[in-house]
């Protein structure tokens, strides 16, 4: 075996040892076993395991960022494409670099912060947030929490993927359509100024004022009727999020979903006849 062809078995066999067991619980002594060398050969190459273990890191990165970057390449097609097309490229590398994905997700030893996992997810972050940011100021939205939703879509494809990386039940095609159908139906459907409706100190206090008038503060008021943003924004809430009514038509509320509990099925049956 050359030198070079030694190299490439003991990467192969650090990285199926490092993916397998993380970096603390695997020892030169072990590689050099697995690669049926001395210790000596391994010092050699690479001046011991944390040196192996950078060598393959900076390879797994480098891919990844490579597969990660094409797709985010060209931010002039359509938004839910690059999407669809990020969350596909990031599920392929999963499959078939299935070793090297476990080792960048392990816990590593911070020897090289801005080389780690979380360093090429930020820069990601900045390439969604770059997108974003085109995209919110075209449909008159807020810019101001564009980076957190530029973390919240990194995020949660990148964590759906480890779950799939040990459970992959479903094709990447199928979660990736999973991922982008809460992602783009979220992005769709975003308000200008979002707020919480039933916490925090503007809820709370929204609850209050509704108490002493009398209104149940679960109760959005009639149509035409909100006395304040926030019992407007309830109300929109109410009737674009309720899973069991999705479209208007004619003034009349069309049921989407026969498995309602029952007295949940009743009361809309009661207030599609008081409507009429």
């Amino acid at each position: 075996m050359t030198s070079l062809q030694r190299r490439e078995q003991l990467i192969e066999i650090g990285r199926a040892l490092f993916a397998a067991k993380g970096f603390e619980a695997v020892s030169v002594e072990e590689i050099a076993a697995h690669a049926k060398v001395s210790k000596p050969i391994v010092y050699e190459h690479f001046g011991g395991k944390e040196g192996l273990y950078a060598v393959i890191v900076d390879r797994e990165m480098r891919a990844l960022t490579s597969v990660l970057e094409a797709a985010l390449d060209d931010p002039t097609v359509n938004p839910r494409q690059i999407v669809e097309r990020t969350a596909l490229a990031l599920l392929t590398y999963i499959e078939e670099n299935a070793e090297g994905f476990q080792v960048l997700v392990r816990d590593s030893p911070s020897t090289d912060p801005s080389g780690s996992f979380s360093s090429l997810l930020g820069d990601i972050a900045v390439r969604v947030e770059d997108i974003l940011s085109e995209t919110f100021k075209r449909q008159k939205l807020s810019v101001k929490g564009v980076p957190y939703y530029a973390q919240m879509l990194v995020g949660m494809t990148v964590f759906t993927g480890q779950y799939w990386a040990d459970r992959p039940k479903v094709s990447k095609e199928q979660l990736a359509a999973y991922i982008v159908d809460l992602a783009w139906h979220g992005l769709s459907r975003l308000d200008s100024k979002p707020q919480l409706l039933f916490e925090g100190v503007k809820a709370r206090k929204e609850a209050e004022r509704r108490a002493k008038r009398g209104i149940d503060a679960e109760t959005p008021p009639p149509d035409g009727e909100a006395s304040s943003p926030l019992e407007q924004t309830d109300l929109d809430h109410t009737l674009r999020e309720d899973s069991g009514l999705q479209n208007v038509s004619s003034g009349k509320q069309v049921a989407q979903h026969s498995a309602e509990p029952e007295a949940e099925v009743l009361r809309f049956e009661q207030e599609t006849e008081q409507n009429d």
